[in-house]
């Protein structure tokens, strides 16, 4: 009798973990922000991206660029621009979902949360990501999430494995 709680608990546990690796679909959307370190218009919005993470901080994640003093990330604001048929006249670049923002204005912030939050009321997999496409046509970027797809894979292999194991040996054990 201990054995079949065990396989039941066992069996739930397994049942409840690919949803808790993979129910991930309110991921924050990426703020893309490409900025200078001294650029008064960077850090004015910088600020505001700080204050908007007190309201709604769950809805985004910012990625931040600095341009001035890092050679590759120019380049990388030049591709995703290029990849948006842009010309950015600066910084602040500002991407969020297929909407950019160049140079920052407090003007701009109804329009960027409006923009945070429609993207992140649709599904991960319908957001648009001008990275995904950068890494489509340039190369890898990031392989972290590739990564942690193979081992949340893997820990489900395992845990079934585990569980065909246990019913075998439980089968085994009464037989």
């Amino acid at each position: 009798m201990k054995k079949l709680k065990f396989l039941f608990v066992l069996f739930i546990s397994i049942l409840i973990v690919p949803f808790s690796v993979f129910a991930k679909d309110n991921k924050p959307v990426n703020v893309y922000f490409f900025y200078g370190n001294g650029c008064s218009y960077c850090a004015a919005a910088e600020s505001y991206f700080k204050s908007l993470e007190k309201e709604m901080g769950d809805k985004f994640n910012i990625v931040e660029y600095e341009t001035w003093y890092d050679q590759d990330n120019v380049e990388l604001m030049e591709k995703v621009a290029d990849l948006r048929n842009e010309e950015p006249g600066g910084v602040p670049y500002i991407i969020i979902g297929n909407q950019s923002w160049d140079g920052y204005a407090s003007s701009y912030n109804d329009e960027i949360e409006s923009k945070i939050n429609s993207e992140y009321k649709k599904s991960v997999s319908d957001r648009y990501d001008i990275m995904n496409y950068v890494e489509e046509i340039y190369g890898d970027l990031n392989s972290s999430s590739v990564t942690g797809d193979i081992a949340g894979i893997i820990i489900i292999v395992l845990v079934v494995g585990g569980i065909v194991f246990g019913i075998w040996f439980a089968r085994k054990k009464a037989a």
